[in-house]
């Protein structure tokens, strides 16, 4: 029928063509020039009006469907193969996974390595040494230089709003030369082998360090000369946050040198891993990237949104980049985070091609930037920002910054040129006048926004209701049910109001054909300006909107030039060969994006709805996906039953996500995240007496769903929320550790029995001393506790902290950051007490009564600290679907 239809109208437009040269077409008494006039007047609503069958539609939906499971799935999950030390020879200076992956194995049977503990201070360390002893035995010592050391590191900065002191943090540091070399420009690659409580951290980030082992080693028998000394730093303190990065950028004597960075880390646990951060500035670097890295898989849209904090997550790249000011690549490992920060990011979990992947990229980067001429002046190379991207992994584009400008300004503006001479003729073709055609433009325009607006707001409607039935995250563990609670919905909304307005019109002074090339000129101007807004606002991620008109214009000038803009719906046929790969790579970086998301939504906290973001996400790429391919249902007859259709699609996808399907964990692959401490707490008064002392279990929840799905397991009859504690006790009365914007919603749970630590922390008062002037007044502490400790102080009325020991980051900014403040202390390797000191000042120079509070908490996360039986027993009614990061912890208020 499509095909008979096709030649139907080909034979009609021939016929009508010779019959114009011949007599002259009329409308209204007017005579009609030109014999793309004529064919309307003959049997318009047959030629013109006239739809392909109904039954065509669902295989042309299917076709789209198709595309993203035979060309997108498979080329995102598509990593090259693992060598094997067998094939070494027959492959040689290529990077060997199977190597990497034995000493993988080595790394993660130790368990968890956290700073302060002896797995991480002293086992690993001697590790590190060892391997990295036999690259020495196999160096090419008459072409290279290597210098090996242990870094010990303290020191005290501000991040995230709170300030981060320590003490004796360990770096394991190579430092590979050229003898021939006399650059004093170095490449820094870095990883961090220490893990999280709980987790033995193959995936984050053993793997990434084992792969710059073996890349170490290749370099180093090579024989091949470099330009640039490179160093390897194996950071020992990356989750505490970021201490190991800051010891080397802040105080080594290499750091200086080092004029480019290589970072790696991951947020998951095998896969391929994604390019998120360059520069800043600096374009140089992703032209090396684009020449070497033989695995691209990079997006600006991924930097920007690391920038806008929706990514729950930081990086080593930020303490080098603000403390340093070293340009770089920041990348990281992004799939299955689920098992991100669990003890199930074990060895089993990365593959041998997923370190064949990573090994690939890093070995290429490493030559291909230590060898790079813009090292000997990185500063001359520093203008511009890029904007960057693969495409589904086959090749890697990256322009600069003002390249960006010139093209999105040069296709929206053309773009909306190509619209109006589009218009002007079918005015000609149809006789009507421009105005009728601006007219219905601006009528299908409004439509086609209204349609974007639908596209975003059903799925957050579905968000929203779901919500609201307590029925968040039921995606998190079948990901596929995104298709039908966000996608179908979005679908949905992007065509309704064109497919009412359309199935509702008659075609009399415009054909149908010629309505549904309209849509599509309403839909490319809508994203022409949105490039453009984009564009103004700075937005990198325009590139978006600019592949999407790219090929837009493309088909359009092809229909244009060949005149079937004029012939039926065959405008239509080039239209979808153009779209398909603007949906090739939208579909491929919002399925990117989602599969990434997924796992963080189950530790964005109580207090955020994730579904809003997981919605809004399919939105948008629904959008850009789709925006001219799914208005082309209405070629079809009957779209409304494909609407129908889609909508059934729906209700059976939410029927099955009430179901227990849609219960969103499974035990060891997608968990629930329901970390706790049990806690001994101790309120002193001003006079050194005991107010209250009791004990029980703080939860930090991960996730919306909050404690509901634990309370069939376990015994949570008097778990209470600490909200009101918080505007009478200090901190909410918690140890909350590291970041505790979020204490209002931390929950007790009360229990007689005190908890039983492994050994106390104790805070010994030394001295108070009334400085000259008599209004300000200084007191000194010492400390001793576990290697993870922290430290939070409220001056009452009338009183303001001036100094103290940590970084005064936070005491010059007063207005920034308000009491109560928080400090964290760390040691490493180095457990001497920590002595500290406080000044503070007093409007009325009293200093014979309270002048402020002070909270301690000491942290025992490692693995060697024993939980009391009490503790150990609760712990084990947790439901297997569960995991807790869980250790002692001691909190006591004191007032001075």
């Amino acid at each position: 029928s499509l095909a008979s239809g096709v030649v139907k109208g080909a034979l009609a437009w021939t016929v009508l063509e010779s019959l114009q040269k011949k007599m002259g077409a009329t409308r209204n008494g007017k005579s009609l020039s030109g014999s793309e006039n004529l064919i309307i007047e003959v049997d318009e609503d047959k030629i013109r009006c006239k739809q392909y069958s109904w039954y065509f539609a669902p295989i042309y939906l299917l076709f789209w469907v198709g595309l993203f499971f035979a060309v997108i799935y498979p080329l995102f999950q598509a990593l090259p193969t693992g060598i094997k030390i067998s094939e070494e020879a027959d492959k040689p200076g290529q990077f060997v996974a199977e190597r990497a992956q034995e000493i993988l194995l080595q790394i993660s049977r130790l368990g968890p390595r956290v700073v302060g503990d002896v797995d991480n201070e002293v086992t690993v360390v001697n590790l590190l040494l060892a391997e990295i002893e036999k690259v020495r035995q196999v160096l090419r010592d008459d072409v290279y230089e290597m210098e090996v050391e242990v870094q010990r590191a303290s020191g005290s900065y501000l991040i995230k709003g709170l300030t981060n002191h320590y003490q004796g943090v360990q770096n394991v540091i190579v430092r590979l030369s050229t003898k021939s070399s006399n650059s004093t420009s170095y490449l820094l690659v870095n990883s961090h082998y220490d893990t999280k409580p709980g987790s033995p951290g193959a995936g984050d980030d053993a793997a990434m360090v084992v792969v710059m082992l073996e890349v170490l080693r290749l370099v180093a028998v090579s024989g091949d000369p470099f330009l640039h000394p490179i160093i390897f730093l194996f950071n020992g303190a990356e989750e505490q946050p970021m201490q190991g990065s800051h010891g080397f950028i802040t105080q080594h004597r290499w750091a200086a040198n080092c004029k480019a960075l290589l970072n790696l880390d991951s947020a998951g646990a095998g896969g391929r891993d994604l390019l998120f951060q360059g520069g800043p500035n600096h374009p140089w670097l992703m032209e090396h990237y684009r020449n070497s890295a033989p695995h691209p898989f990079a997006t600006t849209t991924a930097e920007e949104m690391f920038e806008a904090g929706i990514i729950p997550s930081d990086t080593d790249f930020r303490i080098f980049r603000d403390f340093g000011v070293v340009p770089g690549l920041d990348m990281a490992g992004v799939y299955n985070g689920f098992v991100y920060h669990t003890k199930f990011d074990r060895y089993a979990v990365i593959s041998l091609d997923s370190l064949q992947n990573s090994g690939d990229n890093l070995l290429a980067l490493v030559w291909s930037i230590s060898n790079a001429e813009e090292m000997y002046d990185t500063e001359a190379h520093a203008a511009g920002h890029a904007v960057f991207f693969d495409f589904i992994g086959l090749f890697f584009v990256h322009y600069q910054e003002s390249t960006s400008l010139a093209l999105n300004l040069f296709f929206s503006f053309g773009a909306i040129l190509l619209v109006c001479i589009s218009l002007w003729r079918m005015s000609r073709v149809t006789g009507q006048t421009m105005g009728t055609y601006a007219g219905v433009f601006g009528l299908l325009f409004l439509l086609a926004l209204a349609g974007a607006l639908l596209a975003v707001a059903f799925p957050l409607l579905m968000a929203t209701f779901y919500d609201w039935g307590n029925r968040t995250l039921t995606y998190f563990s079948n990901s596929w049910l995104v298709i039908g609670l966000y996608i179908c919905p979005s679908v949905i909304g992007l065509v309704l109001p064109m497919t009412l307005y359309l199935t509702h019109t008659k075609c009399n002074k415009i054909p149908h054909t010629y309505y549904l090339h309209i849509v599509g000129h309403a839909n490319c101007v809508l994203l022409a300006i949105l490039c453009l807004g984009a564009t103004a606002l700075k937005y990198r991620s325009a590139y978006l909107f600019l592949i999407s008109l790219i090929f837009y214009v493309a088909a359009l000038i092809i229909n244009l030039l060949t005149r079937l803009h004029c012939r039926g719906y065959l405008w239509s046929l080039v239209l979808i060969v153009f779209q398909i790969i603007p949906f090739i790579y939208h579909a491929y970086l919002f399925h990117m994006f989602i599969l990434i998301l997924i796992p963080m939504t189950g530790r964005f906290g109580v207090s955020t709805n994730p579904d809003i973001l997981i919605g809004a996400l399919c939105g948008f790429g629904t959008i850009l996906a789709l925006s001219f391919a799914a208005p082309l249902i209405n070629v079809f007859r009957r779209p409304n039953c494909m609407l129908g259709g889609l909508a059934l699609v729906m209700f059976i996808f939410c029927m099955i996500a009430v179901s227990d399907v849609g219960f969103p964990y499974r035990p060891k692959t997608n968990v629930m995240r329901a970390d706790f401490m049990q806690v001994h707490r101790k309120f002193f008064e001003y006079n050194g007496s005991i107010s209250h002392e009791d004990s029980g279990y703080y939860f930090h929840l991960g996730d919306r769903n909050k404690e509901a799905p634990l309370r069939d397991h376990m015994n949570l009859t008097n778990l209470v929320r600490l909200g009101e504690d918080c505007d009478s006790e200090l901190m909410c009365g918690i140890p909350c550790y590291r970041y505790c914007s979020a204490r209002e919603h931390a929950l007790w749970l009360a229990r007689e029995e005190p908890v039983e630590l492994p050994y106390p922390t104790v805070l010994e008062f030394l001295s108070k001393t009334v400085l000259s002037g008599g209004y300000q007044v200084r007191y000194e502490f010492r400390l001793t506790g576990p290697p993870n400790m922290g430290l939070f102080f409220k001056p009452l009325d009338g009183v303001k902290l001036l100094r103290w020991t940590f970084a005064p980051a936070m005491l010059d900014n007063p207005a920034t950051y308000r009491p109560p403040l928080e400090v964290m202390l760390t040691y490493g390797i180095d457990n001497t007490p920590i002595e500290f000191f406080v000044e503070l000042s007093k409007d009325d120079g009293n200093f014979n009564e309270p002048v402020f509070e002070m909270g301690v908490s000491g942290h025992y996360v490692s693995p060697h600290d024993k939980r009391d039986a009490l503790s150990l027993e609760f712990l084990a009614t947790l439901p297997d679907f569960a995991f807790s990061m869980e250790w002692p912890s001691s909190y006591e208020r004191h007032i001075f």
